[in-house]
C-alpha cells in the first residue's frame, strides 16, 4: 500500500487488512511524504499490530517508484495490493492465495463495489476475453491484484516510465506474455472513485494509457 494524503480513509483501509481471515503476511506501507496526518494514523496502527511494516519517503516519488520499492522490501510469494482509500472484504486474501496455491494461477483479481452504491464493476467486459477488452480499457481493479512475486519480477516490476497508468502497463504486460490468471467475479473490495488520481488526473492516465496501446516511452507529462 502506497498512500498519500488519506488521513480520512486511511484507518478503515488498513483495519480491512489486518481483519482478513487469512493472518500469515506482512503489511508493507509506504507513506508518500503525506501532508496531513496520514503518517501519523499509520503509526498508532503499526503500535497494535506488527505485520505492519512502514515506511516514508522524503520526497514524494509517486505511486509507481514507491510500489517498487515496497516489492524490493517483500519477504513473502506473494503481493497484493490495496489503496488507502479503499477496503478489502475479509475473505479476499483466503479467497485469492487458494486460487494461487491450489490451482496454480501467476495472479488473482477479483470484481469490486463502488463505494456508497450496489454498483459492482466490471459489469459486462468480466465475461469478454481480457485480452480484447485491454485494448480499449483496463479489464482489472488494481487494488484487487494478488500475483505471485516471481511473476512480477520477471516483467521487472512496475514501469517506473510509466507515472500514471501502471497499472494499465503491467496488466498488458502480464497479459501478452499469457501468463495464467483467476478473474473472480465475487465482489471482495470496495473501490472509491470520488477525488482519487483516476478522477483527478484524467488526461494524465489516458495520455500514459495511449503509450501503452502504441507502445512508445512516455514523455515527462
Amino acid at each position: 500500500m502506497s498512500v498519500y494524503n488519506n488521513e480520512e480513509t486511511i484507518s478503515s483501509s488498513v483495519n480491512s487488512i489486518l481483519s482478513q481471515t487469512y493472518e500469515n503476511f506482512e503489511f508493507l506501507i509506504i507513506d508518500d511524504c503525506s501532508t496531513d496526518l496520514t503518517y501519523e494514523k499509520l503509526k498508532k496502527l503499526q503500535k497494535n499490530d506488527k505485520r505492519i511494516k512502514l515506511y516514508k519517503n522524503s520526497e514524494n516519488i509517486g505511486l509507481t517508484a514507491s510500489l517498487n520499492y515496497l516489492i524490493s522490501k517483500s519477504n513473502f510469494e506473494y503481493i497484493a495490493r490495496q489503496d488507502g482509500d479503499d477496503i478489502s472484504v475479509k475473505e479476499r486474501f483466503e479467497t485469492q492465495i487458494y486460487y494461487l496455491d491450489t490451482k496454480k494461477y501467476d495472479f488473482c483479481i477479483t470484481r469490486a463495489r463502488i463505494k456508497g452504491t450496489k454498483k459492482n464493476i466490471p459489469r459486462i467486459s468480466i465475461y469478454l476475453p481480457s485480452k480484447a477488452v485491454i485494448k480499449y480499457k483496463n479489464p482489472f481493479i488494481h487494488g484487487t491484484l494478488m500475483i505471485k512475486k516471481n511473476t512480477l519480477l520477471n516483467l521487472g516490476s512496475y514501469n517506473e516510465s510509466f507515472y500514471y497508468a501502471q497499472d494499465y502497463k503491467l496488466f498488458w504486460e502480464l497479459l501478452n506474455k499469457n501468463v495464467k490468471f483467476k478473474y473472480v467475479k465475487n465482489v471482495l473490495y470496495e473501490l472509491n472513485t470520488e477525488n482519487n488520481i483516476s478522477t483527478n488526473k484524467k488526461n494524465e492516465q489516458k495520455y500514459y494509457r495511449d503509450c501503452v496501446v502504441k507502445g512508445i516511452d512516455p514523455q515527462q507529462y
